[in-house]
């Protein structure tokens, strides 16, 4: 799995989405399925951009046509950070995972932190991606620090939850043991795609990466942008599965029920 670690331009979804698009072919030649953006990724974290209608991003948006025909050329999904208005008006905090074959999967944000619970709603249910055999939860943020959207996640199937993010300089400790708890406790892996740089009010703490189903931190960036890769290892995840429902465990029982 990959995530990018970027500083987007503030409010231009134009630019942010043709990075998108070149870091996308950038990693495909690395032989990447799947790239995960932070949190906010076409636009930045900066709350005060959307009173500007142009912040805003609707499914068929032109301006995400680099971002599809680099999927569809590439066949790599990206998941890319949005504020999105949906057709019935819905307005989300927002990951949409454009896909090969074209189509775009939304999720909104289920968990709002503070002040954006006056411009966005929350989302309404847990998105499940496939991507190459491995089923992929998208998390945005905050849900991360709920231990029951990963727990809901898991019952679904999930093998992989994937966070887009932004967590600052004040929460070093805090992705870590996010991340850790939520890979071990569920036994999938862990990966996270925060925001690099800083914005009105917040400096990034870096540190996207990936976790091991036993909370075992496997890869971790330093602060600068940059794009992050780790292979994955089904059977590590189904040794570990295996072992929790022998000794009772009627979480990992009951996810291997619904996929077996």
């Amino acid at each position: 799995m990959t995530v990018a670690q970027i500083s987007p331009e503030p409010g231009d979804v134009r630019a942010n989405a043709r990075s998108a698009a070149a870091l996308m072919i950038e990693t495909a030649d690395a032989g990447a399925k799947l790239l995960v953006f932070p949190q906010l990724s076409l636009v930045s974290y900066d709350l005060a951009l959307f009173t500007d209608p142009s912040a805003w991003v609707t499914e068929d948006d032109p301006r995400l046509d680099v971002v599809r025909q680099a999927s569809a050329e590439c066949g790599v999904t990206a998941v890319v950070g949005a504020a999105y208005r949906g057709p019935d008006n819905t307005a989300w905090i927002a990951s949409l995972a454009i896909r090969p074959n074209g189509e775009i999967q939304v999720y909104g944000k289920q968990n709002l932190h503070g002040v954006e619970r006056d411009l966005f709603q929350p989302g309404d249910k847990i998105q499940i991606l496939d991507i190459d055999g491995w089923r992929v939860a998208l998390a945005i943020c905050y849900d991360a620090a709920v231990p029951g959207h990963a727990a809901e996640a898991a019952g679904l199937g999930a093998e992989v939850y994937a966070v887009s993010a932004l967590y600052t300089q004040e929460e070093v400790r805090r992705i870590d043991v996010h991340s850790a708890a939520r890979a071990m406790d569920h036994r999938m892996y862990a990966v996270v795609a925060n925001l690099a740089g800083r914005g009105p009010g917040w400096e990034s703490c870096g540190g996207s990466g990936t976790w091991h189903p036993d909370g075992t931190r496997l890869s971790q960036a330093g602060t600068d942008p940059g794009v992050f890769t780790m292979a994955l290892s089904r059977s590590e995840l189904q040794a570990l599965r295996d072992k929790d429902a022998l000794a009772g465990n009627p979480r990992t029982a009951l996810v291997a029920d619904i996929w077996t």
